[in-house]
């Protein structure tokens, strides 16, 4: 074998094999696990490494076992048969090959969650990457530690299925329902079944971080369902069809010059956009060319015809010229950083908007001001 000619001398495989001492052999073993992660092995070294692992692997002593699943831990040269057969040795051996070996598929993994106890459990939901397969496994078969564990690991991919399975196993977990409300990424319905079980903090991170319907949006927003208070404005900048929610706010009478003015100074024109055409009962697409049209009488005309207030034009004049100076910069942060720039500009020139709105905006400004303050502390 190449690596035990140009790195291991004889002695040293024989030490690994038949050592006076465990700790001689333990030495040895570490010893070959290191060269054999570090050399560029033939097709035939391979074979022969294998051959060695396994040797390994059934060594009486720990502290030899030991030594192969801590120095290769995150090596893909571990056979499977070996990875998974010491996954069923003592802890201070298996741990390290469950929380990082590449040895195992998702099946060994799902097994190991559903029979291998909460330790085990433990590790499993802290590796690198977690498929659904062994998400799902650990939501069905672990422990809360455990649950709440890869529900907070931001490389571990959850169903929607298997997130409504966590909130159903875990309804009483405040540590399991935070690490699932943190995540950066949520389905609606899920988002949904959260906001009815978390404390006033997390609804309020989830109603500013995740989209929700347009029907439960109007009831958090006027009270009758949850005591937390929604920001409409938000909503229309997170909601995946700006139409729909459009429609559902009108309907409900709370499509508003006030709600359309907001959202435009943050920056959300596709749902500006889609307010207009809903209220004018004009197609999406005419109206975009009316707001977006470079000469004086396009907004003015799609404005008048969806019934806005002649009072308040100027101030959506002074909106609609203002987002069309401005432009993302690509950075991160960049929606945010576009929002702080728009409402200055916008708040900085001469316009009509009522009092109630301006002081909404300047509230605004003066939040994200405070939160990239915190951020430049960190």
């Amino acid at each position: 074998m190449t690596t035990t000619r140009t790195a291991l001398t004889d002695i040293d495989v024989r030490t690994l094999l038949k050592g006076a001492t465990a700790d001689e052999r333990a030495l040895a073993a570490h010893k070959l696990c290191r060269t054999i992660d570090r050399e560029a092995l033939t097709e035939a070294d391979r074979v022969k490494a294998h051959e060695i692992l396994r040797v390994m692997a059934s060594d009486a002593t720990e502290l030899v076992r030991r030594a192969l699943a801590v120095t290769l831990k995150s090596s893909p040269l571990v056979p499977r048969d070996v990875a998974v057969k010491l996954a069923r040795d003592v802890e201070s051996v298996c741990l390290p090959l469950l929380n990082f070996s590449p040895a195992f598929t998702d099946d060994d993994l799902s097994e190991i969650v559903r029979l291998g106890g909460p330790v085990r459990q433990l590790a499993i939901a802290k590796r690198p990457e977690l498929s659904e397969k062994v998400t799902a496994s650990i939501v069905e078969h672990g422990v809360e530690a455990a649950v709440e564990t890869a529900a907070a690991n931001d490389n571990a991919t959850f169903s929607e299925r298997t997130l409504t399975r966590a909130l159903q196993r875990f309804e009483k977990s405040e540590k399991v329902l935070a690490a699932v409300a943190y995540r950066n990424v949520l389905p609606p319905a899920v988002t949904e079944k959260l906001i009815s079980l978390v404390s006033d903090q997390l609804r309020e991170h989830l109603l500013s971080h995740h989209p929700i319907r347009p029907d439960l949006a109007m009831q958090i927003a006027i009270g009758t369902r949850e005591r937390a208070i929604i920001d409409l404005v938000d909503q229309t900048g997170r909601t995946a069809d700006p139409k729909a929610f459009a429609m559902h706010l009108n309907r409900a009478g709370r499509l508003t010059p006030s709600l359309l003015l907001r959202a435009l100074v943050q920056g959300h024109m596709s749902f500006f956009e889609c307010g207009v055409a809903e209220l004018a009962g004009v197609p999406h697409h005419r109206t975009w060319l009316m707001i977006h049209d470079a000469g004086p009488l396009g907004l003015r005309a799609i404005y008048e015809r969806a019934g806005l207030p002649a009072r308040l034009y100027a101030a959506f004049r002074v909106a609609v010229d203002t987002y069309h100076t401005m432009e993302f910069d690509g950075g991160a942060r960049d929606r945010e950083r576009f929002q702080e720039r728009m409402l200055q500009r916008f708040l900085t020139q001469a316009q009509t908007a009522q009092r109630e709105d301006v002081d909404y905006m300047l509230d605004k400004l003066d939040r994200l001001s405070e939160r990239q303050e915190r951020r430049g502390a960190a």
